[in-house]
């Protein structure tokens, strides 16, 4: 039996528990930023935001 990809997703999102963090990152063109989120979806930290320039 297949799943619609939605499904697999659902499934893997109840699988969340307390003990789980969430890390979500949002790579953009400029700023890059990065924040850690627990069960309940309350912000924990931001973790980091970068200008996205390569110093090298």
């Amino acid at each position: 039996m297949k799943f619609k990809q939605s499904d697999g997703q659902n499934q893997r999102i109840d699988r969340i528990t307390t003990s789980h963090l969430v890390i979500g990152i949002d790579m953009a063109k400029e700023v890059h930023v990065a924040q850690a989120t627990n069960f309940r979806v309350l912000i924990l930290s931001l973790i980091l935001r970068s200008d996205g320039c390569a110093n090298a």
